[in-house]
């Protein structure tokens, strides 16, 4: 089967929390908040709520407007809710896997949403089994679910601090007991997490759009390592002891994130356009009209014409009634399957030198059928520019990134690649133009790029482990 979007890395997954003392329907603002974080997760979407007492879940397969209607809203009932969308990176697609999880334990129960990946997850698994403790899913938040759950008689903010101690990898969480909601951000900050607030009530969520989307004020970015804990007193946050430092990947500003967020200080739309203006100071080309590729290809392409001084048009129209995961049903349909989501505007190509401008090139195969396209409505040259730096590596923090040996950046040459893309020219922002775009002296995770890691990936964790 053939997925129009299988050149683009699949987002990894949302999560949405709050918590109110006023008497919100805290389950229809979570309904919206994910609404808002559809992009970051389309395979299955629940919502959990807690009355102070019990704690409720509702999830299913699907998107978060065909899962929840005024009828499943209104049995969710509570002071506070936790919500999550999901893009499977660990463990299989199917309902059980689903999230929030939900479990009883010692001291009642909790519900868990997690977005990122974890390194170690299979490692403390299987001790969890030897230890007695059954897994009703194959994804790695349930590992972090029964570490709590073991924890317990020490407090539930004692067990949560010391369950992050034990798990390395990527992750934004939010949790749910009865009585508080819980927050907690991976040490490097990979993944992202923010607090809004809404009167007197409290948000956590994955980006800063979602609070937008409830008329929500942003307050901070929750701090790598950062434990919030959010309750009938207010907000309060432990912070580890260890120092960390933020790492937050690259590929949330370059594609994952909407371009109305803000994360960690950064506005992603005013990187995206700052990417594009760097990349035509590095990778200049002589044209006529500047096309983007919708949607995250279009803020890096404003940037490029504003920098060149070259028209910026639209070059594509975007079917928006044909979702991510659309299946070409038959091989006929295969090669026309990116005409099908995206089809060339020919008055504004016809005769004309184009420069398109991507975020990234995965394997290559959609980026052909876009050249190819722009060329049968009478493109006269091509000219591929891509705003972020060849894909090398794969991640191993949460993003859906194909083995190396499938990336063709991995595997080609920038001359290889351009004609098997059937480009005229082909370039790439680099590496140092990419967080010259980000316009913050902090560190991003680069290992896509670079092969570098802000923490051990799963392999040398693996070798190590065998090693002992």
């Amino acid at each position: 089967m053939y997925c129009v979007d299988e050149d683009k890395l699949k987002d990894e997954c949302g999560v949405f929390g709050i918590y109110s003392n006023e008497g919100l329907d805290t389950a229809a603002l979570t309904y919206y908040g994910l609404y808002a974080l559809q992009h970051r997760g389309q395979e299955s979407a629940g919502i959990a709520v807690s009355n102070g007492d019990q704690i409720q879940v509702y999830k299913d397969m699907g998107l978060v407007c065909d899962i929840f209607d005024e009828a499943s809203l209104s049995k969710l009932k509570g002071k506070a809710a936790i919500g999550h969308v999901r893009y499977s990176t660990t463990g299989s697609s199917n309902p059980s896997n689903a999230q929030p999880l939900i479990s009883q334990f010692k001291l009642g129960s909790l519900a868990i949403a997690h977005n990122g990946n974890l390194v170690n997850a299979d490692v403390i698994r299987e001790l969890l089994e030897d230890a007695g403790c059954i897994f009703h899913t194959s994804v790695d938040t349930e590992v972090v679910l029964n570490l709590i759950a073991r924890g317990a008689s020490k407090g539930i903010e004692n067990a949560v601090f010391d369950a992050i101690q034990a798990i390395k990898g990527s992750f934004s969480i939010v949790m749910l007991v009865k009585d508080k909601l819980i927050g907690v951000r991976d040490p490097n900050g990979i993944r992202p997490l923010c607090i809004g607030k809404l009167s007197n009530s409290y948000i956590l969520c994955s980006e800063s759009c979602a609070l937008d989307a409830i008329g929500a004020d942003f307050v901070r970015d929750v701090n790598p390592g950062e434990i919030v804990i959010v309750d009938d007193n207010g907000i309060k946050s432990i912070n580890p002891g260890e120092r960390t430092k933020c790492a937050t990947c690259a590929f949330e500003y370059i594609y994952f994130a909407r371009p109305d967020s803000i994360i960690d200080g950064i506005n992603v739309y005013e990187a995206r356009f700052n990417a594009g203006k760097i990349l035509y100071e590095e990778c200049p080309v002589d044209a006529d009209v500047v096309v983007g590729v919708p949607d995250s290809g279009m803020a890096a392409a404003a940037g490029y014409a504003e920098a060149s001084g070259i028209p910026f048009d639209m070059g594509f129209v975007k079917n928006r009634y044909v979702g991510r995961s659309f299946i070409a049903p038959t091989q006929d349909l295969r090669e026309k399957a990116v005409a099908i989501k995206l089809n060339p505007l020919k008055v504004n190509i016809q005769g004309k030198r184009v420069v398109l401008i991507d975020d990234s090139i995965i394997r290559g195969t959609t980026s052909r059928r876009l050249v190819d396209l722009l060329r049968k409505a009478g493109a006269t040259e091509v000219h591929f520019r891509v705003s972020s730096p060849v894909v090398k590596y794969p991640c191993y923090f949460g993003i859906d990134m194909p083995y190396r040996k499938e990336l063709i950046g991995a595997n080609c040459t920038i001359e290889e690649i351009r004609q098997e893309i059937g480009a005229d020219t082909l370039q790439y922002i680099s590496i140092e133009g990419l967080l010259k775009s980000f316009q913050k002296h902090q560190k991003f995770c680069l290992g896509c790029f670079n092969g570098e890691y802000p923490i051990s990936t799963p392999i040398e964790t693996q070798k190590e482990r065998l090693e002992r």
